[in-house]
């Protein structure tokens, strides 16, 4: 198997590149290799794929990173580093939830004041990833399969932390309330304050028999496949909620949610604006002047349009009903065509003295001197 080319290569782009230079590059090399434009081209199909690719973790701030730290390593799930796997939440399990907790065994509650109950159901963290699709995949839907890793209830204890047919002990020294308080002695007089109990940790129970699954947390992570069904006329930036998707709760507390933010690939040919498209196509002189019948793609594939006698340069032909289906229902936008009229290059003798004999028709110059295109003279 041959090995990966850096995607700052493939992009062409420098390692400081800014996402706007790399967006750049990779709608160039998109075109130029588009399969649409060289179909049955294998070698323009592969360098596409690969452009998509270096796009699509180069464009991710979070992938980028970790790109520029590890390289294709930080992609490889064989690797360790977690194959990209999103953004999670920093959650009590494994992160720095619990900061209330952190604080309270530093300082203490003043007054008499007491922790919230350690044993009262809490909601799990929410989860955040992302997913890159095409400019065709979110004009028309699609599904995504996914892998997130998510920190769930322990199958084997349930939750407990304890080893199966164990029960944890109530903490003796708190009696299951997490906290205790203290007394002391200053020169300002007797101060009581409320904290942690050190026994049990601020859990309230005692885990003798820890779960070997959890090593007695009572959750356990892993990665999770699912399929993510991408509505029609999604756009770039936005992103899907997945309900009770996320970590799992704490105490029976219910599951966090699943953010799943969409990256849209841009297009070789097309732009968007809302639920419209837009392209640019060149016609020859001949097209503008005389009129003609093109073909244009769309995103339904290619439509006839017909181009009047004497269209000029920067004019717009709308195709109604060609544009992106709205996210909500509704009917589809347009797509919107802007013409240019190429010069021609390299032309013949015979084509040269064709156009200084339209040019004179035209009172644009005289047929009998040499004169550039259009009669302006050589000098």
């Amino acid at each position: 198997m041959a090995e990966k080319r850096d995607y700052y290569e493939v992009l062409g782009v420098k390692k400081d590149a800014t996402p706007d230079e790399i967006k750049k590059a990779y709608r160039k090399l998109a075109k130029e290799n588009h399969p649409d434009l060289h179909p049955g081209d294998k070698a323009c199909e592969e360098r596409f794929k690969e452009a998509n690719e270096a796009f699509e973790i180069l464009s991710d701030p979070d992938k980028r990173k970790k790109y520029d730290q590890f390289g294709h390593a930080a992609f490889d799930p064989n690797a360790g580093f977690g194959g990209g796997a999103g953004f999670e939440g920093f959650g009590g399990f494994g992160g720095f939830g619990d900061l209330g907790d952190i604080f309270g065994d530093i300082f203490g509650g003043f007054g008499g004041a007491s922790r919230a109950n350690p044993n009262a159901p809490r909601r799990g963290e929410d989860l955040r990833t992302q997913v890159t699709i095409s400019f065709e995949e979110a004009a028309f839907g699609c599904e995504k399969e996914i892998t997130v890793p998510i920190i769930e209830v322990c199958p084997d204890c349930k939750g407990s932390g304890c080893a199966p047919g164990t029960t944890p002990e109530v903490c003796p020294d708190c009696k299951g309330s997490g906290s205790v308080r203290t007394t002391q002695r200053t020169p300002f007089g007797v101060v009581q304050s409320t904290g942690a109990c050190q026994k049990c940790r601020g859990t309230g129970k005692i885990i003798h028999q820890p779960c070997k699954s959890c090593r007695g947390m009572g959750k356990i992570r892993r990665q999770h496949k699912m399929t993510v069904k991408i509505p029609a006329g999604i756009d770039d930036g936005q992103a899907i909620t997945r309900r009770g998707y996320g970590n799992a709760g704490t105490n029976g507390g219910p599951a966090g949610d699943l953010l799943i933010g969409v990256m849209v690939r841009p297009h070789a040919i097309f732009e968007r604006e809302g639920v419209n498209v837009y392209m640019d196509k060149e016609l020859s002189f001949a097209q503008a002047a005389l009129g003609a019948e093109i073909e244009v793609p769309t995103l339904d594939g290619k439509v006839k349009l017909t181009i009047p006698e004497g269209t000029q340069p920067g004019a717009v032909f709308r195709l109604r009903g060609k544009g992106i289906p709205s996210l909500h229902g509704g009917s589809r936008g347009d797509q919107f065509v802007s013409v240019s009229v190429g010069v021609p290059k390299n032309l013949t003798s015979a084509q040269k003295e064709q156009l200084r004999q339209f040019a004179a028709a035209m009172g644009e110059g005289d047929s009998g001197v040499k004169s550039g295109l259009f009669g302006k003279k050589k000098r």
